[in-house]
């Protein structure tokens, strides 16, 4: 496909670098009874890999003027699904597939990396581990810890569901047409996730604490029950005067479950 021309609307950066496409099928222990959904295959150098776990494999590619190529990597275990993903009910399209453990394996347009991250965590379908290729400043965001700048709102969301770890950079020289900046690697592990008396109220708290980084709780949950708030602060150590980036995910639970009863 040496005439394709890439859209760059479509975050079209494809990975060509063979040692990286082999260490991303390494990052997870995937059976022959498991399932593996790949977002965004493009040419299908990814997905040539993803065959190698002998597993239930579904593609899918918004682009259908890369039918043909992909096309041709379906068999019995491997279906291309051509849709964009994000306008895609993703339970319907699994729901006739018998699979032990699910994944997600994908490299991530820059663009749309997280409304796609945040797509699969609203399906509500029940999935292992997700290994992400991003831009490397998102895959710090991502797994960034506390009292670090990276730490942010997405950051917190994502630790409610998921371990989080950077794996390893991959250079901008790895993929054709080359992007501007460096991609990294990131896994998501699935977690026991900690009850919430108010989901939407938990998430409300984080947004609202992280909507101005450089002012303090204080100043940023000012309309909310001050009082109970400085009570689980301090359990953690922390004060009024703290900011987002100093709270970790157990105080933010905490605050929420106390503020929603």
């Amino acid at each position: 496909m040496n005439n394709f021309k890439h859209l760059h609307n479509l975050g079209q950066n494809f990975l060509k670098d063979k040692k990286v496409l082999a260490n991303i099928i390494d990052a997870v222990d995937v059976h022959e009874d498991d399932l593996v959904i790949e977002i965004g295959p493009g040419e299908g150098a990814l997905t040539k890999f993803l065959k190698l776990y002998h597993s239930n494999l579904i593609c899918f590619e918004v682009d259908k003027r890369l039918e043909n190529k992909l096309k041709e990597l379906e068999d019995e275990k491997t279906k291309i699904i051509f849709k964009d993903i994000m306008e895609t009910d993703i339970k319907e399209e699994i729901k006739n597939i018998t699979y032990n453990k699910l994944y997600v394996i994908a490299n991530l347009p820059y663009y749309i990396t997280t409304p796609i991250i945040d797509k699969l965590i609203a399906t509500n379908i029940e999935i292992e581990a997700m290994v992400l290729m991003v831009q490397n400043e998102v895959a710090d965001r991502l797994s960034a810890k506390t009292r670090t700048k990276d730490y942010g709102a997405m950051t917190v969301k994502l630790n409610y569901y998921f371990d989080v770890d950077k794996l390893f950079v991959v250079n901008k020289k790895s993929f054709e047409p080359a992007p501007k900046v460096d991609s990294a690697v990131i896994k998501l592990t699935k977690k026991e996730q900690k009850e919430l008396k108010d989901k939407e109220l938990f998430f409300k708290i984080i947004k609202d604490s992280f909507a101005m980084k450089r002012k303090n709780i204080k100043n940023n949950l000012k309309n909310y029950d001050i009082e109970a708030i400085e009570k689980v602060l301090t359990k953690y150590n922390l004060t009024l005067q703290s900011r987002a980036e100093d709270i970790n995910l157990d105080c933010f639970i905490e605050i929420a479950n106390d503020l929603a009863k």
